[in-house]
């Protein structure tokens, strides 16, 4: 199934850990995880994916053709006491509140930009033809905001996929956020698609490094995903023309888009320093990453991902490998900080539904 890795072993553990709570275990599987790295990378191969199941079920379809040694018993003794996952720091302030609006004058307003820009749905890049076929005009009405953009989000990439399809879709994007009929949480969330699209690169560089490393490879950008963050590059000076109309933490998310895009902007770096970031709060060390990255200041990137790999263990895992660029590691690991902050700190609204 894997053509590059012919002639390989793959090493298969089956562990146990009986009478414990699963949220308890976390801190020690991510200890094991990068325990398990460490020692691939030591023999030259890499670590591909882990899973978890239940006992009865792994045991029943583990295969032992080739199996080298087997203990008998699989329970597996625990370190006592267990590691703990390392304090959080406090959020910052709350960000203004930023309703997604109701579906129905959402599709509206979203249909009408599709309708203004391309007209018909003839010749309209794939992500957004769906919006002008008419059995979409005589569909189910949708029962969110956010089930809509959703579907939006998988239409210009797929599962998170960057194609020619996000490459052609990014003007579209860039218009809705333009759009003062799109309501300010439902730009919030478009802002976090681009986001996502334009760390697609960096995100699959870090994922793949320890892979690449040991197959003698060189990391090579996907055509798509270059194309689709430079195509996002281009528009974003007409997004941060908007910079003084714009809410806080708005700004917040376009800042770090600039920061993806290498876009370099001192009116944004100026306006980053403004946000209400305290410190010592958990956003003022995302703060720091993005103003590390917009000033291309490599030593105060390291000291960004220190602080934030000393309390999120996520990034500490992807941390670990010492074939992990610092550079790629600050791009990947940008979009999920900044919209969990946005989303831990802003009180977003659906109208009640009857």
């Amino acid at each position: 199934m894997d053509p590059e890795l012919e002639g390989w072993w793959q090493v298969f553990s089956l562990a146990i850990y009986s009478g414990y709570e699963r949220m308890a275990l976390e801190p020690f599987f991510l200890s094991e995880r990068i325990r398990v790295a460490q020692v691939a990378r030591a023999h030259g191969g890499f670590q591909q994916g882990y899973s978890e199941g239940h006992a009865a079920t792994l045991q029943g379809v583990f295969t032992r053709n080739g199996l080298v040694h087997e203990d008998a018993g699989a329970n597996v003794a625990l370190p006592s006491p267990l590691p703990k996952d390392p304090a959080r720091p406090p959020t910052g302030p709350p960000w203004k509140s930023s309703e997604v609006g109701e579906p129905a004058v959402l599709v509206q307003a979203v249909v009408a930009v599709a309708e203004r820009i391309y007209g018909s749905a003839e010749g309209v890049p794939e992500a957004v033809g769906w919006l002008l076929d008419e059995e979409f005009a005589f569909g189910e009405p949708y029962g969110s905001a956010g089930e809509f953009l959703g579907d939006l989000a998988d239409a210009v990439a797929h599962q998170g996929t960057c194609t020619d399809t996000s490459v052609e879709a990014v003007p579209f994007l860039m218009e809705l956020v333009c759009d003062d009929n799109v309501a300010p949480g439902s730009r919030l969330v478009l802002l976090g698609d681009l986001l996502r699209l334009a760390a697609s690169g960096p995100a699959a560089a870090v994922s793949l490094a320890d892979r690449i490393t040991a197959l003698g490879g060189v990391w090579e950008e996907s055509a798509a995903e270059y194309l689709t963050r430079r195509a996002i590059g281009s528009e974003l000076p007409r997004l941060l023309s908007r910079w003084e109309d714009e809410s806080d933490v708005a700004r917040f998310a376009l800042a770090a888009l600039a920061a993806l895009c290498g876009t370099r902007d001192q009116r944004v770096l100026s306006g980053l320093a403004a946000l209400p970031a305290p410190a010592g709060s958990s956003r003022a060390d995302v703060v720091s990453l993005v103003a590390a990255m917009l000033s291309d200041d490599r030593e105060g990137l390291v000291l960004a991902l220190d602080r934030l790999v000393s309390w999120l263990p996520r990034i500490a895992e992807k941390a670990a490998s010492p074939n992990v660029d610092i550079q790629s590691l600050g791009l990947a690991i940008l979009p999920d900080l900044v919209l969990e902050d946005v989303a831990s700190g802003t009180a977003t609204a659906e109208p009640d539904l009857p």
